[in-house]
């Protein structure tokens, strides 16, 4: 039972920290306002306007009875409740009023219908409290005569409930606007912070973040600027060991090859050649895949211009690429264009022709690769993205190289927030669907 109230509650309940706050804040606020009003209007203002109500029956009571006991005195006795009561007295024999001009959900129309029923009876009263703004016109059956009262309306309701509401809903609202600017200040360093990870999670440094916020938030924001400079600096040490160990390694291969050039034995000469070169290209690959996360800027991206470039790359392959609209988003170009080629040079190596669509959703673009190749069985697909892993038998995936590039491609389009995923091709070949959040 608590289980299912829990679920419950985290379901209605807000899911961002500001408006939980906001809740806290606010919650006690409106709930204590709404107590005081109804205690007020239960214990005092009914009270006081029951009461009210009672008396100006009880004197309208007592002007139809002195009237009916003396008529003679009829300007006398009008203009005496005129000059001390406020009251307008007159006598008229027209016909008594058939329609209600009572209100039905007004406290001011029950209370005053309460008392006037409980004094003159059924059907010999009649009032209206809305057709003057400062009085209630009440008319009275009175033998063949009817006696019209126009009284003050602050004898029917008090005056100061609105004063009260007034007094009690302003501050209130006051309160809560100062608490939301206080709260939008306290939430908005946790938003940066978050926003700062969000983007050194996508492979983005981040060089311009300043912890801010309260002692807690500014703590949490400077060791996460600490984590991500030490991280920057393991990250860029990495590159530079390999760069140097990239040129210490390329200087003897290159005097390998000048040696080899000048051997009389052609044969041997040529097989140890390609052995060199096989060594080349395994290097490149290794740097390659060391210096996916280099410290390439996050720029806005068109995809329609990107896959123009790339299609240019492969123009004497069959290849098809289509566009929908002009797509844009913010990601690391040259690491994002390294991927969708090696991507597009797999389908066109083990296929025949390839196709590339590219479409835009709600959030996301979503960007499918098919060809007609041989395709890769489905025990395989979490495999072929591991590192150095090389699959030899329908597919053989990277033939010349170490097995790296999809590698290097999971590797990049994870830092971008997206994810991969392989399928069958509508071409019977492999399917490769990206999808990529704006």
């Amino acid at each position: 039972m608590f289980s299912g109230l829990n679920n419950f509650i985290k379901i209605i309940l807000p899911k961002r920290l500001f408006y939980r706050a906001l809740i806290i804040v606010a919650a006690p606020t409106i709930i204590l306002q709404l107590i005081i009003t109804i205690v007020f209007y239960d214990s005092i203002w009914i009270k006081a306007n029951k009461n009210s109500t009672r008396a100006l029956a009880a004197q309208l009571k007592t002007i139809q009875e002195v009237y009916l006991n003396d008529k003679k005195n009829l300007d006398f006795f009008t203009d005496s409740y005129k000059n001390n009561f406020n009251f307008e007295i007159g006598i008229s024999k027209e016909e008594f009023p058939k329609i209600s001009g009572e209100r039905k959900f007004s406290p001011m129309d029950r209370s005053l219908r309460r008392e006037l029923k409980s004094t003159f009876g059924n059907n010999n009263y009649w009032f209206n409290t809305s057709k003057f703004k400062n009085a209630v016109e009440i008319k009275i059956r009175s033998e063949n005569e009817v006696i019209d009262f126009i009284v003050p309306k602050e004898l029917v309701s008090a005056s100061s409930v609105r004063l009260f509401v007034l007094w009690t809903t302003l501050p209130s609202i006051a309160l809560i606007i100062i608490a939301l600017i206080f709260l939008k200040n306290q939430t908005r360093p946790l938003v940066k912070l978050a926003k700062a990870a969000e983007r050194f999670g996508k492979g983005d440094y981040v060089n311009d973040f300043r912890p801010s916020g309260a002692q807690e938030i500014r703590k949490a924001a400077y060791e996460f600027d600490r984590m991500a400079k030490r991280i920057n600096r393991h990250l860029n040490q990495r590159s530079e060991m390999l760069s140097g160990i990239s040129h210490d390694l390329r200087t003897p291969l290159t005097r390998l090859k000048l040696q080899l050039a000048m051997l009389n034995q052609k044969e041997l000469s040529n097989k140890m050649s390609k052995d060199i070169d096989e060594m080349e290209k395994m290097l490149n690959d290794y740097l390659q895949f060391a210096k996916t996360q280099s410290q390439e800027e996050t720029k806005e991206i068109n995809l329609r211009e990107l896959f123009d470039t790339i299609r240019e790359g492969f123009s004497n392959y069959d290849l098809e690429v289509l566009v929908d609209g002009n797509i844009s988003f913010n990601g690391r170009p040259l690491a994002l264009k390294r991927s969708f080629e090696n991507i597009i040079h797999n389908a066109l190596t083990y296929g025949k022709k390839a196709s590339v669509n590219v479409q835009k959703s709600s959030n996301r673009v979503i960007i499918t690769v098919e060809d007609d190749g041989p395709g890769v069985p489905e025990d395989q697909y979490k495999n072929i993205f591991k590192p150095f892993f090389r699959l030899d038998k329908s597919r053989s995936l990277n033939q010349s190289g170490v097995g790296l590039g999809l590698a290097i491609v999971e590797d990049v389009i994870n830092s971008h927030g997206g994810n991969l995923f392989l399928g069958k091709s509508k071409l019977n070949g492999l399917q490769v669907k990206i999808s990529l959040p704006f």
